[in-house]
């Protein structure tokens, strides 16, 4: 099993080094042509840092993993609120002053219901995959509206500040746009295949490896992105990262796997993982969006978002371990 092994860190190695040069070249190209830095931060950033997720789950699907897929997707989105939004405020607390994001946390809930609905019979057909998609290029049409009616936003002032802080020239935007790309797609696929052989070895199903190390290693790009901008008091541009990652995460990333093979669903998946999923999907709503107060993620409640993260991973460790 070293082979493997060595296969799933060089694969999250060179998948979070590509993510990273693959939404910085696609930022400043689209900077280049002339998008507007809110649609920038809502549509590019928020694809960009999906792309690992996206993927790996494709390609998961095309091999025929559909448990890596889903877990992969699911297990992000549990990762990216409880563990790096919790890292993240327990660093500094997180403000949420852009009107924007706080219109989209009610849409990922919505979004996330959803795809809850989809999942009762225990399958995503083809025909679930394509509503998902559906509504999530629904979804994008009305963020891209919306940003251009208000392009004076908070999350346009920190990702024009932080466009500026890395500004290089059109040439090498367009290299690392390909390069990154190029990387991204080899890398996962050494990551899938080490990971697959992984379960096979351990004789656990592959949704619990999608649901822990490969959910947490492609969500590695999100964590860097998120503890950067918070230090740099880019309060908006750190929870935009997990909020728009959440929503191409939760429509697009199943959504495309579903539409490259149908997926079998098993209990566990909606009665434990997505339950979790829509938990955490509340409570960002309502940290975010000011329920109980301001719209700040404190230190404390950093903690107690880590604490459930630690508390959820526990018993997927827990459950390998039995397996095994």
């Amino acid at each position: 099993m070293l082979w493997p092994i060595l296969a799933v860190i060089a694969g999250l190695v060179v998948l979070v080094w590509s993510a990273d040069r693959f939404v910085d070249g696609a930022a400043a190209t689209a900077k280049h042509l002339g998008m507007p830095t809110l649609l920038i931060g809502m549509v590019i950033i928020g694809f960009g840092t999906s792309a690992p997720e996206m993927v790996v789950s494709a390609l998961a699907a095309m091999q025929g993993n559909p448990g890596l897929a889903l877990g992969n997707g699911f297990g992000s989105n549990i990762t990216n609120i409880a563990l790096i939004l919790g890292l993240t405020a327990i660093l500094a607390p997180i403000t949420v002053q852009s009107r924007i994001l706080k219109a989209e946390l009610p849409v990922l809930m919505l979004a996330t219901l959803v795809v809850g609905a989809l999942l009762y019979d225990l399958e995503i057909s083809r025909t679930d995959a394509w509503i998902m998609l559906g509504l999530f290029f629904v979804i994008m049409g009305w963020s891209i509206w919306r940003g251009m009616r208000q392009p004076k936003d908070a999350l346009a002032d920190d990702v024009a500040h932080e466009l500026e802080e890395d500004s290089m020239p059109i040439g090498r935007a367009l290299v690392w746009l390909f390069i990154g790309l190029a990387l991204l797609i080899a890398s996962s696929r050494l990551l899938v295949w080490g990971a697959v052989d992984i379960a096979s070895a351990l004789g656990v199903s592959d949704l619990i490896i999608g649901l822990t190390i490969v959910a947490i290693g492609t969500s590695l790009p999100e964590l860097a992105s998120s503890i950067i901008a918070v230090r740099k008091n880019e309060h908006d541009l750190a929870i935009g990262n997990v909020i728009g990652s959440n929503l191409f995460n939760t429509l697009a990333v199943v959504g495309i796997a579903g539409a490259i093979q149908p997926l079998g669903v098993g209990s566990e998946v909606l009665y434990r993982d997505w339950t979790v999923m829509a938990g955490l999907t509340v409570s960002l709503f309502v940290l975010g969006y000011g329920v109980l107060g301001r719209g700040r993620i404190n230190r404390i409640e950093g903690a107690l978002l880590i604490t459930a993260y630690a508390a959820y991973a526990g018993y997927l460790f827990y459950t390998l371990a039995q397996a095994i």
